[in-house]
């Protein structure tokens, strides 16, 4: 076993775990083979808060995102990166950042060189590459999420206004501007009117293309209107609107930036106009599947606008590292703080409708990152949410490098921490959230609480998640979720934005009411406890033991994650296949921080590390002649694990001998 000071400032037990990029250490697509190819069921709909397909069976999705160029890479890539996933169990990629002019390729530029003088026509080089890609994913049973405009920048030959001054997909312009969204349209047609030679169907009728978005974290609400001539046109449609409804405006120069109740209200009849013009279009030129306006959680007024659309969805990240103008991060543990994720994204959830979160990541170098995954899967399928995509896989397209977070480019790592394609803290741990998510291991919440939010409450400045402390620690209790003015979804308690008596706040621990959920943030650990998946996670070393049903851990590592799965359709405790994970802390060889470690002073470099779990497990089981084997990165069993079986207990010991992180546990 490797000894590495540098990662944890401390002598502890280290091993390198690398993984391929173009497979898998173990393949767990046979539990979900009679779902390819993506499409089967026929077209994606919406039934009350679910998506179905055609034939009536339910959807969810487990995905990631492919960021810029990572959307167009050569056809060979295409094939072993489409088969990596549905190893791994995921089954949505959200196709982001097409029409970034900073990434080579994108959709509308293969190569470097001159920059097009407009936005107006598919490079053909690249459409195919996305379109060998589809094909690919589609034929492993992976979704397709279909961004629009993201960071489209307008060139003087797309014939607009202040065309220079524009930033990038000109937000908010894009939402009211009669040109702009001429622009949308095109883009629109030209892509889903696309006929992809390989699949042979035009994007519009091919069912394994599901979701769509019509911008990205764009809106009226939370960027503001100050760019002229843009400003005076929107004025001028406020005046207008303003006389219809007889209401008087003064005769000086209006400033949207601080928005009264009216002028509130009239972004929000704009907004809506806007998603109801674009809807409209799509359905003319044949697009069938759910399509929603806006991604993230900012204001009640662009919710409400929402309700123009077909499902909400939105976008929270933890501990958002290398933000412009920081120095570092405070390198939180979400376990640990009763505020968390959950109430900014469910903030953006409305009980009527489908909610997807197409964007959630806890980023390296955040070292306890390990937490999220499980947590996450197993909140959503407690909810009952439709879809979770984390935030990224990859930004390239080409073979990548062996280190978590790549590499310095130009002095600054860029964007490379948010890739999780290689990070056994993350993506290692999707074999068991895809099956808590998607095999629906997790029980939905028994009862559901409503938020009533008044149309004051709408058109007040400001009206965030702060105004909504409700949410606070409600979506590990109840199945939780606005309710605005005119909507009645069945609902077992009503409450207020600001009534938090639902969870008492002298506690500092939350336990589902399904009971298989809890977490406990001054001790920082949580579990979850269903039939078919186990798991324990956050600093399990300062406790002295964690007892679940028909199991108990002993764990002496400080931080760690452990998760059990069966991989058959039994209970664990009577399957003869299972999967364990154990991960804790991983990053790059050599890294460094500084001594209270909010701050990277060395990225390190390949091999990736992790921090070999200690523990003792007892298993309780049915099964008396099972053997454990650890499993390398490639997949390759390492070493027999030795094991005790008595009265009905398997105990097993990790950490020591063949220290890695997946064992398969088999009959």
């Amino acid at each position: 076993m490797k000894k590495e000071s540098n990662v944890s400032g401390q002598e502890t037990g280290w091993v390198p775990f690398k993984y391929p990029w173009d497979d898998a250490p173990i393949d767990l697509s046979f539990l979900y083979k009679d779902e390819k190819p993506a499409g089967k069921h026929g077209f994606l709909k919406v039934k009350d808060d679910k998506f179905i397909f055609d034939d009536g069976v339910e959807a969810r999705f487990w995905g990631t995102c492919f960021n810029s160029a990572a959307n167009f890479p050569p056809h060979e890539l295409s094939e072993k990166v489409a088969r990596r996933l549905a190893k791994f169990g995921l089954n949505m990629v959200r196709t982001h950042q097409l029409d970034a002019e900073w990434s080579t390729p994108n959709i509308f530029q293969f190569t470097k060189g001159r920059l097009p003088e407009n936005t107006l026509s598919f490079d053909p080089k690249s459409l195919d590459r996305l379109d060998y890609l589809i094909y690919c994913l589609k034929k492993e049973g992976i979704y397709i999420y279909l961004d629009q405009l993201t960071y489209r920048k307008f060139r003087i030959g797309d014939g607009i206004d202040a065309v220079d001054e524009l930033g990038e997909a000109a937000k908010p312009y894009t939402n009211f501007d009669p040109k702009l969204i001429e622009l949308q349209k095109k883009y629109s047609y030209d892509l889903w009117t696309h006929v992809n030679p390989y699949t042979g169907l035009a994007y519009k009728d091919d069912p394994a293309i599901a979701l769509m978005e019509f911008a990205n974290e764009n809106d009226l609400f939370s960027q503001q209107v100050t760019l002229e001539p843009y400003r005076s046109r929107l004025e001028i449609q406020y005046r207008g609107w303003a006389k219809e409804r007889g209401i008087h405006v003064s005769d000086r120069k209006l400033d949207f930036t601080t928005p009264t109740e009216q002028i509130l209200r009239f972004l929000h009849d704009i907004q809506q106009d806007y998603y109801r013009e674009m809807t409209k279009y799509l359905r003319c030129i044949g697009v069938k599947v759910p399509v929603t306006g806006s991604n993230w959680s900012q204001s009640l007024t662009l919710l409400s606008s929402l309700r123009a659309t077909e499902y909400t969805d939105s976008h929270n990240y933890w501990d958002f590292w290398d933000v412009p103008g920081k120095e570092g991060s405070s390198n939180r543990v979400t376990t640990g703080e009763k505020r968390n994720v959950f109430e900014t994204l469910s903030f953006n959830r409305l009980l009527d409708r489908p909610f997807v979160v197409s964007e959630w990541d806890q980023p390296w170098p955040n070292e306890w990152r390990a937490e999220s995954p499980l947590l996450m899967a197993a909140v959503a399928a407690f909810q009952s949410w439709s879809g979770v995509i984390i935030h990224t896989y990859r930004y390239r397209c080409s073979e990548p490098a062996d280190c978590i977070g790549g590499v310095i480019m130009g002095g600054r790592r860029y964007r490379r921490n948010f890739e999780t394609f290689n990070d056994p803290a993350k993506f290692g741990l999707f074999y068991q959230a895809a099956l808590m998510f998607r095999r629906r291991d997790i029980e939905p919440a028994i009862k559901t609480l409503g938020i009533k939010i008044s149309e004051e409450n709408i058109f007040k400045f400001p009206n965030d998640v702060e105004t909504v402390p409700a949410l606070v620690i409600a979506s590990e209790k109840h199945k939780v979720g606005i309710v605005l003015p005119g909507q009645e979804p069945h609902v077992d308690f009503m409450i207020s934005p600001t009534d938090t008596t639902i969870v008492d706040q002298c506690e500092n621990e939350i336990t589902s009411d399904t009971h298989q959920l809890y977490r406990n943030w001054l001790k920082r650990i949580g579990w979850i406890d269903t039939p078919r998946t186990k798991a324990a996670y956050g600093f399990l070393g300062e406790i002295r033991e964690i007892s679940l049903n028909d199991l108990k851990l002993k764990v002496r590592t400080r931080f760690a994650v452990i998760a059990i799965s069966s991989l058959t359709d039994k209970p664990i405790n009577e399957s003869p296949n299972l999967l364990l994970t154990a991960i804790g802390r991983a990053n790059n060889t050599g890294v460094k921080y500084n001594a209270d470690h909010t701050l990277q002073l060395d990225v390190g470099h390949g091999p990736t590390l992790i921090e070999a779990i200690e523990a003792t497990i007892e298993l309780t089981t049915t099964q008396s002649h099972l053997t454990v084997w650890s499993i390398n990165p490639e997949g390759l069993y390492t070493g027999m694990i030795p094991t005790e079986y008595n009265e009905g207990k398997l105990r097993i010991e990790i950490g020591n001998m063949f220290p890695s992180m997946y064992y398969l546990i088999q009959g």
